[in-house]
Formats: structure tokens, C-alpha cells, sequence
């Protein structure tokens, strides 16, 4: 038997990939993925008022704006060189209804605050939700008929919803429903209405996910929710199911495609971007963001550096951009940078 080598013996190493690491500069410079202000999107809840801030409990950090609050909130996205951001509403209950009318209302929450938005950022892209939840009495995302979301019916809907927000001003249409077929019949709608441009980012793998619970905080149908949402949105057991939606999505003219949740579901984007080479997003959904926030504040993690890794996975799965509750925060850090 040979004798082990003596503590501080020069071992005979060729590779020593610690020399990459060494130094600050060197670490920049082999650097694989890199997350920049280019990546993030930023969702913000509106509510109706004005001067208004209202906190999300669940979300900390995260507030509902009024529609002027929220015009000065995208202007401020925009100073910080943030593409886009996507617009969600808190509709008041009294007019929340079984067949989602108020989606279809031209003057309702987010017609109104595309408009205002346009006004103060022009060159801010502007991303609008197509689904019901958050107009229906019931909170599910279609048309109900007893227990059974109707699908081709709620998908007449939402085109009639689409060509509402794109007559305010969205740029991108983005159905979260989960119906069979509707990125077809929104594309074949906005094109026979003279909306070419428009582009539509679909919700192409959307879970049945327990991740969701702040965001219907934040728009308020927790407590209108009946039942829950496991006979449209995926199986959070399936992966091979979710290629085939993002295949569909693509074949009816998706631009663009998105996998939620975020972090759970990494494997999936990976998948979807080796397997389509297209534009492919993720949502870092509210469940994500608030046990972040939650462990931060409780000093478990250092949360600066636990928002950072965690944008920086996407982009390591394959993420062209994030929609993200930390896109202002990490924005304003990345110019702290420059």
C-alpha cells in the first residue's frame, strides 16, 4: 500500500477550473447567462380611484395602483429601459357577473389604463390578460354551464375581449384561459379587425398550480373561486402534454409562448425552447415571489441575492424574458451598476 500524500503536496493538476473563479473579472468574462433590464416584465394590478396605492398582503412589496398611480408606475418602468409590462385587474364585485361582461366594456379597468399608460410611456409595451377569472362571479377563467367551463363559447368571448383591449392600445394579447383553439380564433379575429401588429404571447403551459394564491389576492377571486381550475389548466405531472399545447399554440399563430409557473417547472422551459427554438417566456408567479419576500423578511435568505439567482435560472432554462414582481427591483439595481 502506498503511504497517502503529505498534507500540502503540490498535486500534479492540468485542469483546475478554479482558476476561472479566482478573480471577479475572470468570472465576468466566462459567464454563461446574464440577466439585463431587456428580460423583465413587470405585471401591475389596477383598482379603481384615484391617488391610490393599495398593499397586497400576500405580495409585500407588491400594491395595486389606480389608474393614475399605475400611468406613473409605467413611466417609471420605462426610465429603467423595461420593455413591457402586463396589466391586471381588480374589477369591484358588483360587476363581476356569470358570463364576465365587463370584459367586454369599453371603458372598464384596462381599456382605460392601456390608455392612460400610452399617454405617458409611447414606447412602453403593453401586455393585456384574455381570460374571464377576473371578471366572472364564479372565478373561473370561461363561460360556466352548472360545473362545466364551456369552451368553444368562452372562446368566442374572449375574442370579443381581445379586440376590446386591442382597440385601447395593447400591443400584445396574452390568453391565460386555457381553452382549446384560442390563439386561432384570436388571431383570425384581431386580423379581420385590422390588427396585424398585435402580437399574441400565449400561456401555452399553464399549470393547475397551488402557486397562485396572492396574484387572486390581488385581483380578488380567492373568494369567489368555485371549485378549482384542474379540468383546462395543465397536470402538474405532465411534461410531454405541455410540448403538444406549445406545438398547438405555435401552429395557430402564437408569437410568442409562455410556461407557468416559473421556477417549479424549469424543466419544461428547457424543453420548450430545445424543442421550438421560439420566443419562450416564463411567469415567476405570486406564489414564487412571496416566499421569497416571506424568507427574506424573516432573515432566512438574503433576498437581494435570492431574487438574482432565481431571474438568472430562467435564462439558464432557456427564457428569452420574465415576467416577474421583481422587474422594478432588479431594474433600479442593474442601473445601480452601470
Amino acid at each position: 500500500m502506498h503511504a497517502p500524500a503529505p498534507i500540502g503536496k503540490k498535486l500534479d493538476l492540468v485542469h483546475r477550473p478554479r482558476r476561472n473563479r479566482r478573480t471577479e473579472w475572470s468570472r465576468r468574462l466566462v459567464r454563461e447567462n446574464v440577466v439585463t433590464t431587456n428580460d423583465l416584465i413587470w405585471p401591475i394590478f389596477v383598482i379603481e380611484g384615484e391617488n391610490k396605492r393599495a398593499p397586497v398582503a400576500s405580495m409585500p412589496g407588491v400594491e395595486r395602483y389606480s389608474i393614475d398611480e399605475a400611468a406613473k408606475a409605467a413611466a417609471h418602468a420605462a426610465s429603467l429601459g423595461i420593455p413591457a409590462i402586463a396589466l391586471f385587474p381588480y374589477t369591484d364585485p358588483d360587476l363581476r357577473d356569470p358570463n364576465g361582461s365587463e370584459a367586454l366594456n369599453d371603458q372598464n379597468l384596462v381599456c382605460r389604463a392601456c390608455r392612460a399608460i400610452r399617454a405617458v410611456a409611447p414606447d412602453l409595451g403593453i401586455i393585456t390578460d384574455v381570460a374571464l377569472d377576473p371578471y366572472t362571479s364564479h372565478g373561473h377563467d370561461g363561460v360556466m354551464e352548472g360545473e362545466h367551463i364551456l369552451n368553444d363559447e368562452t372562446v368566442h368571448v374572449l375574442v370579443e375581449q381581445a379586440l376590446n383591449q386591442a382597440r385601447a392600445g395593447a400591443d400584445v394579447i396574452a390568453p391565460s384561459d386555457m381553452m382549446d383553439g384560442r390563439v386561432g380564433a384570436l388571431r383570425e379575429g384581431l386580423d379581420a379587425n385590422g390588427f396585424h401588429h398585435v402580437q399574441i404571447m400565449s400561456y401555452a403551459a399553464k399549470y393547475a398550480s397551488a402557486f397562485y394564491g396572492p396574484f387572486r389576492d390581488a385581483v380578488g377571486t380567492n373568494k369567489t373561486l368555485i371549485g378549482d381550475k384542474r379540468t383546462y389548466q395543465m397536470d402538474p405531472a405532465n411534461t410531454d402534454e405541455a410540448l403538444h399545447e406549445v406545438e398547438l399554440d405555435l401552429a395557430e399563430g402564437a408569437d410568442m409562448v409562455m410556461v407557468k409557473p416559473g421556477m417549479p417547472y424549469l424543466d419544461i422551459i428547457r424543453r420548450v425552447k430545445d424543442s421550438f427554438g421560439r420566443p419562450t417566456f416564463a411567469y415567476q408567479v405570486s406564489g414564487e415571489y412571496a416566499m421569497i419576500m416571506a424568507a427574506a423578511q424573516n432573515g432566512w435568505i438574503d433576498g437581494e441575492k435570492a431574487m438574482e439567482e432565481s431571474l438568472l435560472a430562467f435564462k439558464r432554462a432557456g427564457c428569452d424574458g420574465i415576467l416577474t414582481y421583481f422587474a422594478v427591483r432588479m431594474a433600479e439595481k442593474l442601473k445601480e451598476r452601470r
